[in-house]
């Protein structure tokens, strides 16, 4: 999660509207019974953390959706070019003002225990992750659902919400608007199926034990061990299982990115992504390492939310004052951080919505300037002074928290010093383990902390839509009512001119309000060995192992 701004990496985002990265990949399809007779089919992959959760509903991290999509399946899935085609739905038909989708199963998809996988099993799904009891950060990905909305407000019944089961192999959808990218949608974890049974037999625990895991992917749960390693194998009644090559999937949990590249060195692991950046130059050079598109923004939040008066209520003051927060965002070097300390390939962000998203015309949609890549001392500190602090006079100390990691660290420090340097402001370092940090985030207990953000599906809104007030993912607490009627109208909007500039204007009222801190785009980094081929990186952050396998080495 680092880089630097070059030609190559303009490239490779764009591609990212159009494409996927295939890793180690070659002639072989993955579908090489030769292949897998005489070689181990097993793929050691460097997860670097434990998912908080690998339940559907629940998730809302990269590490815990790459799992998850390889676990389960949707109505839909993806292809090389992230484009969505048929999943457990064979076909389907959507009504002529785009309201209403029937979607047919295909009566061969079976969950991992032999059961037939049912339209029934997406209605539950649906409506429990908008069960306001369950609290899922992604609820809000369903509110294009008719009354999806106002179920997870208390405000209609799960009845009222626009998903039913016609029969065991149809399911009848309705939204409230028409959405271009709604398949799209089918393919993202939160709308994948799960079985009632199997939840509410033991709903805290049942995605941690692989006896009670049971999923529809091409792959399931045989063992996890915490902090060490999570292993999933060949799920025999997948639909599609004929096709999947690979046996083994073991997922590592190696936090340190020197440690994973020396695990990498040693053959001890097939790939492992973002490695150390001291090292990323040079591993790039010698074709170690492979740089792939990511949609994604690298970003810090500032806590406006009510909570905040608790964490720190001095420190509170100031990042309440939009001024401030303005000048913290100036005060920033941005090209300074891609050159020097992350060293990727990574593009100093000047927006929220990052490079290779497309507008309605297929253009990128991000095309103001909001500040300079050098970052803007002179403006910083005349709006600091502004705000009552000249040269940093009276300002308090102020805590920016982070999770635990090299990179992460370095880049805070490397802010710290800016925001020092040219502001004269204390900063305090915090790191947090991941699980810990995750928890500290989403309770809103801290002051500035370390976030991103990768693309659910190839849109603006997928950045957009996750700061108005109702959002499960706005862990700034940001609101403002004018920024939250954009978003509406550019979701109701059918036509495509009027919901780009919708949303154009939206993040315009973002940016002005800085209640985040953009400071780059990602690129991702990724180490594997020449034997593994066709594991498929997705600019969208998920890892896809159903097509690829090990080669004799």
């Amino acid at each position: 999660m680092l880089k630097r701004l070059s030609k190559l990496s303009v490239v490779f985002l764009a591609l990212a509207i159009s494409t996927s990265a295939l890793a180690g990949c070659g002639k072989n399809n993955g579908q090489d019974n030769t292949a897998k007779e005489n070689v181990p089919q097993i793929i050691k992959y460097n997860l670097g953390v434990d998912p908080k959760t690998l339940d559907p509903a629940l998730n809302a991290a990269v590490d815990g959706a790459t799992v998850l999509s390889n676990a389960f399946e949707g109505l839909m899935k993806l292809d090389e070019n992230d484009k969505p085609i048929a999943g457990v739905a064979e076909k389907w038909e959507v009504s002529s003002d785009g309201l209403e989708y029937t979607f047919k199963l295909r009566k061969d998809a079976k969950w991992s225990d032999g059961q037939q996988v049912k339209a029934q099993d997406f209605e539950y799904a649906w409506k429990r992750a908008l069960e306001p009891k369950v609290a899922a950060e992604y609820a809000y990905q369903l509110y294009y659902l008719k009354n999806g909305e106002k179920f997870n407000k208390g405000e209609a019944k799960a009845e009222d919400v626009g998903v039913k089961a016609v029969d065991e192999t149809t399911l009848k959808v309705n939204l409230e608007y028409a959405t271009t990218y709604f398949l799209s949608l089918m393919a993202f974890p939160t709308y994948f199926p799960v079985r009632k049974d199997i939840v509410e037999k033991d709903p805290e625990a049942w995605a941690t034990k692989p006896e009670s895991y049971i999923c529809n992917g091409p792959f399931k749960m045989k063992e996890w061990k915490p902090k060490d390693t999570l292993v999933f194998v060949k799920n025999e009644n997948y639909w599609n299982t004929k096709n999947v090559t690979l046996d083994t999937i073991e997922y590592k949990m190696i936090e340190e990115a020197t440690s994973a590249l020396a695990t990498f060195r040693s053959g001890e692991v097939d790939i492992i992504e973002q490695p150390p950046a001291q090292e990323t130059p040079q591993l790039l050079k010698d074709g170690t390492a492979k740089l792939y598109p990511y949609l994604g923004t690298y970003f810090y939040c500032l806590n406006l939310s009510p909570n905040v008066e608790k964490v720190d209520p001095a420190a509170a003051k100031v990042i309440k004052d939009p001024k401030v927060r303005k000048a913290l965002a100036l005060a920033i070097n941005r090209q300074l951080i891609v050159e020097n300390v992350t060293k990727g390939g990574q593009i100093p962000a000047f927006s929220f919505v990052p490079k290779g998203i497309p507008d309605h015309e297929n253009k990128d949609f991000t095309s103001k300037e909001y500040y300079k890549a050098n970052g803007d001392v002179d403006a910083a500190k005349k709006l600091l002074q502004e705000a009552g602090y000249p040269d940093g006079k009276g300002f308090p100390k102020i805590v920016l928290s982070y999770n635990t990691n090299e990179a992460h660290q370095n880049i805070a420090q490397a802010v710290q010093d800016m925001w020092k340097k040219n502001l004269n402001i204390e900063i305090e370092l915090r790191n947090e383990e991941w699980k810990v940090f995750q928890k500290t985030r989403n309770t809103k207990n801290y002051v500035v902390a370390r976030h991103a953000w990768i693309a659910d599906y190839v849109d603006p809104m997928t950045f957009l839509d996750m700061w108005t007030t109702s959002s499960g993912n706005n862990d700034a607490g940001y609101s403002n009512p004018k920024y939250d009627n954009l978003i509406d109208s550019a979701k109701k909007e059918r036509d495509l001119a009027k919901r780009t500039e919708y949303l154009h204007q939206a993040e315009e009222v973002l940016m002005d309000d800085m209640p985040i801190i953009p400071v780059y785009y990602y690129t991702n980094i990724m180490c594997t060995k020449e034997y593994v081929k066709n594991v498929r990186k997705s600019p969208l952050g998920f890892v896809f192992f159903d097509k690829a396998v090990v080669e004799k080495h």
